[in-house]
């Protein structure tokens, strides 16, 4: 992938750091420094770029979701050259923050940003963003949460480890571009002249309909071709594929790409089960992942899954999405009046996590986590109903031990 810098092995590399050793008299215990022209003539490294960090796992590069709880999710963020498919809740009132939460994230980091949508303008959109909080904010909001959340049987410092298992800790201080992930405020609107500092490209299909359209042999839908070239341009044009190396400095691109497969888009696969372009959508996904591979960018993208009526469809739109996390709302449901989830606004399904340079995918190992949104957070937690099942676990073991 194009953040993975690898070494080159053989025997004419062996004898030039060989050479290059002897010559200046340096041995292999001791560091050199860095070169001034900033090009590496020996192993390469990963890049440095502002909000990211390596993978403790592999190494790959990662970026922040926006949401830190959910980067934990997910292996410590999203790793660049991906996608992350958000299977939207019925309403598209949840999943519609997590985007935001992307973009914003990509705004605090000075990242470049490429909104897609064939429903809002992505100015409008960007307009919709949340605000950065500061740490010491982020505490205090956290803790009147708790607390005005608290029932009277409940244990107020089992509660609390449960908040903040998923969670960092928080440094003290104003919220710093410099670290990695940040918090946001769901009631307030980012400053206008942080959008206004930003680079990005807004998409807004609408716009690029034509009143004659030519209709190629292709097998993509006419908002997916425009799209794929969009995405394309940006990406060659401005040098997230890794050309021009000395004359720009590195970034990443962010896209996100809003309701996808919706009718919106000229795609029928919501409609109907059998429709004309089943394998536009797919086709679409394929070639998406195979520009990421090859460049400085990560994708997100809001999909309605629950509208498309053929399962075929969805099991490909998995397998070519790199992580997939699923968003079910109590909104309408019957679980919204079960006070087994009184405390909570709907569940999060960890569906996929990508294990890089291989075929198969991981599976999240934490499961029956739900999500809340509160008077400013977003916050992930186990659900109560999992809880419950564990002490009565423990009371089964107490009962079978003392009998």
């Amino acid at each position: 992938m194009a953040a993975v810098a690898t070494c080159g092995t053989g025997a004419g590399s062996t004898r030039s750091i060989v050479a290059t050793t002897s010559k200046n008299n340096v041995t292999s215990f001791q560091r050199k420094g860095p070169r001034a022209s900033g090009t590496d003539s020996g192993c390469s490294r990963l890049v440095s770029i502002a909000g990211t960090r390596p993978s403790v796992r592999n190494g790959q590069l990662l970026v922040s979701t926006g949401l830190p709880a959910l980067d934990q999710l997910l292996g410590g963020g999203l790793a660049v050259g991906t996608v992350l498919l958000i299977e939207e809740d019925k309403y598209n009132i949840y999943s519609s923050l997590l985007f935001k939460y992307f973009l914003a994230e990509g705004i605090i980091n000075g990242h470049t940003l490429l909104v897609a949508s064939a429903k809002e303008d992505p100015a409008d959109i960007l307009q919709e963003l949340p605000a950065p909080l500061l740490d010491d904010n982020y505490k205090k909001d956290l803790d009147e949460d708790i607390c005005n959340h608290q029932t009277p049987d409940s244990n107020i410092k089992m509660k609390i480890a449960w908040r903040y298992q998923l969670l960092p800790k928080m440094e003290s201080g104003p919220v710093s571009s410099s670290r990695f992930g940040h918090y946001y405020d769901a009631s307030k609107r980012m400053p206008r002249e942080l959008i206004e500092t930003s680079k990005w490209h807004g998409f807004f299909f609408p716009e690029k309909l034509s009143s004659t359209l030519n209709k190629e042999p292709c097998s993509l839908t006419h908002g997916y071709r425009r799209l794929l070239q969009f995405i394309q341009k940006v990406i060659y044009e401005e040098g997230f594929d890794g050309s021009n190396p000395q004359k720009k400095q590195k970034n990443i691109l962010r896209i996100g790409i809003q309701n996808l497969g919706s009718p919106l888009w000229g795609d029928d696969i919501c409609c109907t089960e059998n429709c004309d372009n089943s394998h536009s959508l797919t086709k679409f996904l394929y070639v998406l992942r195979g520009l990421l591979r090859t460049s400085l960018s990560a994708c997100i993208i809001t999909m309605p899954t629950h509208l498309i009526q053929n399962r075929a469809i969805i099991a490909r739109i998995t397998n070519l999405s790199d992580t997939v996390v699923g968003l079910e709302s109590f909104i309408g449901s019957e679980r919204e009046t079960n006070p087994l989830y009184k405390d909570y606004h709907g569940l999060i399904h960890i569906r996929q996590i990508p294990r890089l340079n291989n075929l198969i995918y991981d599976v999240s190992d934490v499961k029956d986590l739900a999500f809340k949104l509160k008077r400013k957070l977003f916050t992930i937690e186990i659900h109560t109903q999992k809880k419950f099942n564990l002490c009565i676990e423990e009371e089964k073991n107490v009962d079978y031990n003392t009998s």
